[in-house]
């Protein structure tokens, strides 16, 4: 058996908020590209992201909010949500299918027939709240992958682990009253969206750093606040929104991980999961807009991953 599934499909690849714009298709071309180029594809399981059932979303999000993002799909050209935010023909596709790879893999892990899975997916999720799209972000993957987990599964407690260089203020506005979720994060602060400093809850690990943080410091704030909280959580599987625009190449951010923080954080999760008694993990891919370090560090986080 592989160890690792990578899910993904050419849906992602349409949705377009036009030429310029960050969060653009180019960066599952260049994951693509360079898995293959590292030899990777040998050693992955690959699947077809299928489309996200109404059930799956309508438990992180009200219908009424998927009617209005349903109601703004152009017939053609571009629409804006929000500045940053913009939907186009294939927007809503591309979105079922990231939330629905979330699913796949959550229900692959959960079966056994893989031990994690990572999903190269766009559009992104952490932003979009339980009725809000916003910073690039329709439908919340990571939420949706983790309720999944809990309410078709039977699982009591997951965990979410968010390295992004963004707060994920739209995981946290659905899993706030949540005890179940914990949500361990680090985010470059002050900084988009300004949230996640003030009182988070008990069951959230959100730890702002300052602009210009590197790995040193980030691999210390994952030994003394992150495992000690996840241990005691004791997660029955865990989730991770994979961003990676805080390599240090990224000019959306002002952090400076590299390649091997991202391999390091990886196998402390791998250890977490192990330790909980599972080793079940579900990535799901949210930023990283530097096409080179995206891709590099995508593969070096999958390799740890699948132990090659």
């Amino acid at each position: 058996m592989t160890t690792t599934a990578f899910i993904t499909h050419r849906e992602c690849w349409l949705h377009d908020m036009g030429t310029f714009h960050p969060e653009c298709p180019d960066r599952l071309s260049a994951i693509n590209d360079r898995l293959i180029a590292a030899g990777l594809d040998l050693y992955l399981s690959f699947y077809d992201a299928p489309y996200a059932e109404p059930e799956q979303i309508t438990r992180a999000h009200p219908a009424s909010y998927f009617e209005e993002l349903s109601a703004n799909v152009p017939e053609h050209g571009i629409r804006h949500l929000d500045p940053d935010t913009a939907m186009s023909p294939n927007t809503l596709k591309a979105a079922l299918r990231s939330a629905g790879a979330g699913v796949l893999a959550t229900d692959l892990v959960m079966k056994g027939e893989v031990e994690n899975a990572f999903c190269a997916i766009r559009p992104p999720g952490h932003h979009a709240e339980r009725a809000k799209a916003m910073g690039f972000c329709f439908l919340n993957n990571v939420a949706i992958a983790a309720l999944h987990a809990l309410e078709a599964h039977g699982l009591e407690r997951v965990a979410i682990i968010d390295f992004d260089v963004h707060h994920g203020n739209g995981t946290e506005d659905i899993f706030r009253e949540d005890p179940r979720v914990m949500m361990a994060s680090i985010f470059q602060h002050p900084f988009y969206p300004y949230s996640g400093a003030d009182n988070p809850p008990a069951h959230m690990c959100n730890v702002p750093v300052p602009a210009g943080t590197r790995g040193d410091a980030f691999r210390q704030i994952v030994s003394d606040m992150w495992l000690p909280a996840l241990r005691k959580h004791n997660p029955q599987a865990i989730f991770i929104s994979a961003g990676f625009d805080a390599h240090y190449e990224d000019d959306m951010g002002s952090l400076g991980l590299v390649e091997a923080d991202y391999i390091w954080v990886t196998e402390q999760i791998k250890g977490l999961a192990t330790e909980c008694g599972h080793k079940r993990i579900v990535s799901l891919l949210e930023g990283g807009y530097s096409l080179s370090s995206l891709a590099r560090s995508v593969v070096s986080h999958i390799k740890a991953l699948a132990d090659l």
